[in-house]
């Protein structure tokens, strides 16, 4: 069965600007069909990278977040700590590059929780119905805390997901750092002993005395990958292996993104602007891959994803773009990152019953 997008392009009137199109394609797409009186109303969003500037506007989650008021809700702002080094790796840090970027009480009408607490371990045991990779997803517990959850996407490049849409931004997004170690790696982390000072700090926080100390720390193989040393190093010296393959990667993240939405009420929003090939992870980002498209908007994150994909595709490559530099042809996602495929998540998405990959296109 076809689930219905609705979409709107970025050409606007001295009547209507995009703040308002944005509005009324929430409306259409069925918005207050919500019960959203006395809800708490997660808006799960990226907040970019410092360094990093095509990520969304402030302004987009102001009229969001306004619009559940009205509506009776009480939104919060929400996003998981990275498993990466970066300004987001603790939720100090997260909420500071969140202000950086213009994220703020004052600039959006609701406040910021970060998903899985100060250092990314706050979280809870989510069963994945149905799951291949995955029996119980680690997902921040102030997300799962929600009652509705709204996700605001800047759809964009991944070299790992192919590309970065609704599914990646429930998914990824809202596992915390032991469910992104879980998604990334089948191994465990690493020291490396170059940057490592022996402090200490990563003994005291592992509660399966999996670390040694002698001159270095060193990881043993009780180690339950749970990434808590990861988020005390005061060094960045434990890592990721970040060693699963692509393929299960995406279907990780679609169990994961299956476990956040399964029983509560949902709506999608991705916006196909700047489209930059990497993701709004990267502390920098290139010339956009295609012009910008337009907003989408629904209430199945699967066929949103597979609707915003063939948009692009459908568009020929914005000059100076590395599509157009390397002459490369067919999907572009696939085109720049040859060994990903964005349809391995969505159709595991839509196999597990998160959504269809079958869409019939709304124009507002």
């Amino acid at each position: 069965m076809k689930s219905k997008v609705y979409f709107t392009d970025m050409h606007v009137t001295f009547e209507e600007n995009l703040l308002d199109k944005l509005r009324k394609l929430m409306q259409r797409a069925g918005f207050e069909d919500i019960a959203f009186t006395n809800q708490y109303v997660a808006i799960k969003v990226h907040f970019g990278e410092p360094g990093n500037m095509s990520y969304l506007r402030p302004n987009y989650v102001k009229l969001v977040a306004d619009y559940i008021k009205q509506l009776g809700g009480k939104p919060y702002l929400t996003d998981c700590n990275t498993l990466y080094v970066g300004g987001r790796k603790n939720a100090l840090d997260h909420i500071d590059s969140a202000y950086g970027n213009g994220y703020s009480p004052l600039t959006t009408g609701c406040h910021i929780i970060i998903g899985d607490g100060l250092k990314g371990t706050d979280d809870i045991e989510v069963e994945v119905q149905g799951g291949t990779h995955v029996k119980n997803a680690k997902i921040g517990r102030a997300i799962m805390d929600s009652d509705i959850f709204i996700t605001l996407n800047h759809f964009k490049g991944h070299e790992e997901a192919g590309f970065g849409g609704a599914l990646k931004n429930v998914g990824m997004g809202c596992g915390s750092r032991r469910g992104k170690m879980e998604m990334h790696n089948a191994g465990k982390p690493f020291v490396n002993a170059e940057l490592c000072i022996a402090c200490g700090k990563c003994l005291k926080q592992c509660a399966h005395s999996a670390i040694e100390i002698n001159e270095k720390a060193k990881i043993q193989s009780n180690c339950v990958g749970c990434g808590r040393c990861i988020g005390v190093c005061p060094v960045n010296a434990i890592q990721s292996s970040w060693d699963e393959a692509t393929k299960v990667l995406c279907e990780k993240i679609a169990e994961y993104g299956s476990a956040v939405l399964r029983g509560k009420p949902g709506f999608h929003i991705s916006f196909v602007m700047d489209v930059s090939p990497y993701c709004d992870c990267h502390g920098e980002n290139d010339v956009a891959l295609v012009h910008n498209i337009g907003i989408f908007a629904s209430t199945d994150p699967v066929a949103l994803d597979v609707a915003c994909g063939e948009a692009i595709n459908a568009e020929p490559p914005m000059k100076d773009s590395i599509l157009a530099n390397s002459g490369r042809e067919g999907d572009y996602f696939t085109a720049i990152f040859p060994h990903t495929n964005w349809r391995w998540a969505t159709r595991h998405a839509a196999k597990l019953g998160v959504g269809s990959e079958e869409y019939e296109l709304i124009v507002i």
